[in-house]
């Protein structure tokens, strides 16, 4: 499809108001954030634990931190690599880099010492900003190839009395670390004179290192540039409804080191104005829910594990979460059931959205006004966004467009999309072609320009010369009410090539791996019904909270 008939299409598509073309500024990322602050110098800008933070106050917080990294001798073009939690300090750190030039490397906190070595190596950063109780983490790495590391507590940004009562339970059980030179501790309490603001070129100069498995091979680093990302939050902006353009709260519970929570949970936010409500551990769900009831946010940017965490909690009904409105699902698909008893809940709207770390990374989203409701379509992913253009080409070849309707790869095209992959031209070549980002996804397109996921492409299972999509079957599964959560993956058959395996969390334990099979033989054909089943008590997740189907594939039961 032409990109000026997919322009027509989406016109007719689009809910009332949403514009296909937008005004993207042609400036840096803190440029950007110095004018909501200015607009809304006396909102709050964080609210962390009750320590309210108004835009004028992080506004200085961010050049004093600017001055601090000036002071450490990094400069425009170097690397900072940021290793924390959803806290402050992780948005006083981001933006200070952004006002000096400086490429954010996003590090999981989780991960281990091959992990953040890997990543330092890779992306050429030898600073780090490190929460105090993981400084143990990092240390073995200081003399190899860390110029500084940042040492942030919690603690500094907590309201007085949380802060006394954290330090007492940690009194005894933090690591006696000693404080080898570079080991530079930063608590904000002091004010340093803020450093210029560095001339930026939005359209080349990198602000985010976002590291992702791509569509093959190892982990790499998209390269999105100051423009990438100011594309998508006024992408977002334009997307939402009338009433949540701008000064709403957000429950930022999506980790920040996920470029989808990066995007939804705090650029967005506060490029509008917007209060975010930080969550350190998304996983304490008493905590979170507690946060809900007290704080009463109103959009709640998330994956469908929190939302399916919520709705399960057992004292569910102790909590008031009816404050939530609008919730934009990501990262993986959002089943249809889990969408209606959510929504059911809090009486707001749940849809279903998708992107790529090398997309900034929203590219889709489906219609968020209410009273679309009705006129949602279970299992799209929703419309591209303004200023982005999709086709579907043939899996093979990678040219050839399909007819409408037909699988294929989704190829990507807009302001979004990354500059590339960190060093790696060759990669490049193959992902980047003509300014069309091959995705390595299959999916499909309808004739009101909706476009569906079918399967990762790398996840497609091949069994006995058969294409067979985890997904598809995972839909079936997800039908059985005796199936709580599942996974499908393809583990090594010597006959086929490969076998379909279904890992399963049973609601209804008196469910037989009989029934199952059963169940799917009425609902798929015979090469797609899953030969091993497995049931177990929950599923591995990654920190981000989505299914590990890396440790799946390698789990030998």
């Amino acid at each position: 499809m032409k990109e000026e008939d997919l322009d027509s299409l989406m016109i007719k598509s689009y809910p009332p108001g949403i514009k296909r073309h937008i005004q993207i500024p042609e400036i840096g990322i803190y440029q950007q954030f110095c004018r909501s602050a200015s607009k809304y110098a006396s909102h709050v800008a964080i609210d962390f634990m009750g320590n309210r933070i108004s835009y004028s106050r992080l506004k200085q917080e961010i050049e004093s931190a600017a001055s601090f990294l000036k002071g450490l001798n990094l400069h425009k073009g170097d690397k900072l690599t940021i290793m924390l939690p959803n806290i402050p300090q992780y948005v006083i750190f981001f933006f200070a880099s952004m006002k000096l030039g400086i490429s954010v490397v996003q590090m999981n906190p989780m991960y281990m010492l091959p992990e953040i070595e890997y990543e330092l190596n890779d992306s050429g950063s030898r600073n780090i900003v490190v929460m105090h109780d993981m400084l143990s983490k990092v240390l073995p790495l200081k003399e190899k190839m860390l110029d500084n590391i940042i040492d942030v507590r919690v603690e500094d940004y907590l309201p007085p009395v949380k802060a006394l009562l954290y330090k007492a339970v940690k009194k005894g059980k933090s690591e006696k670390l000693a404080a080898p030179a570079g080991i530079i501790p930063y608590s904000g309490k002091s004010r340093n004179p803020a450093a210029d603001d560095e001339s930026i070129d939005p359209y080349n100069d990198a602000a985010l290192l976002q590291y992702t498995g791509g569509t093959t091979g190892v982990p790499k680093a998209a390269t999105l540039t100051h423009r990438n990302l100011l594309a998508n939050v006024n992408q977002l902006i334009e997307w939402f409804p009338e009433d949540f353009k701008e000064s709403i709260s957000y429950l930022s519970s999506i980790p920040f080191f996920h470029v989808y929570g990066m995007m939804t949970a705090m650029l967005t936010p506060l490029m509008q104005g917007s209060t975010i409500i930080p969550v350190p551990d998304p996983r304490d769900l008493k905590m979170t829910l507690n946060i809900i009831k007290k704080k009463k946010p109103t959009a709640f940017p998330g994956i469908p594990t929190m939302y399916h965490s919520i709705i399960n909690y057992p004292d569910l009904e102790k909590y008031d979460i009816s404050n939530i409105k609008l919730c934009i699902s990501g990262a993986m698909p959002l089943p249809l059931e889990l969408q209606k008893k959510f929504e059911g809940k809090t009486g707001g709207t749940l849809v279903e959205g998708y992107g790529l770390s090398e997309c900034s990374p929203v590219t889709n989203i489906s219609p968020l006004l209410p009273e679309w409701k009705n006129r949602r379509k279970p299992g799209s992913i929703g419309l591209p966004l303004p200023e982005t253009y999709e086709k579907i080409v043939d899996i093979d070849d990678g040219i050839t467009e399909v007819p409408q309707g037909v699988e294929g790869e989704l190829l990507i095209k807009g302001p979004q999309v990354m500059k590339g992959y960190w060093n790696r031209p060759e990669e490049n070549k193959q992902i980047l072609v003509d300014g069309w980002l091959h995705t390595g996804d299959i999916a499909k397109m309808d004739s009101e320009g909706y476009f569906y996921i079918v399967d990762r492409k790398k996840d497609m299972i091949i069994a006995g010369g058969y294409n067979i999509y985890p997904e598809e079957v995972e839909k079936v599964l997800y039908e059985h009410p005796g199936v709580s959560q599942c996974a499908v993956v393809g583990v090594p058959d010597a006959h086929r090539g490969e076998t379909v395996k279904a890992i399963i969390v049973l609601s209804d334990k008196s469910v037989t791996e009989d029934e199952i099979k059963k169940y799917c033989q009425e609902k798929l054909a015979k090469y797609k019904v899953p030969k091993i089943i497995q049931f177990t008590d929950s599923l591995p997740l990654t920190p981000v909270g989505k299914i590990d189907k890396k440790a799946l594939r390698h789990d030998k039961n």
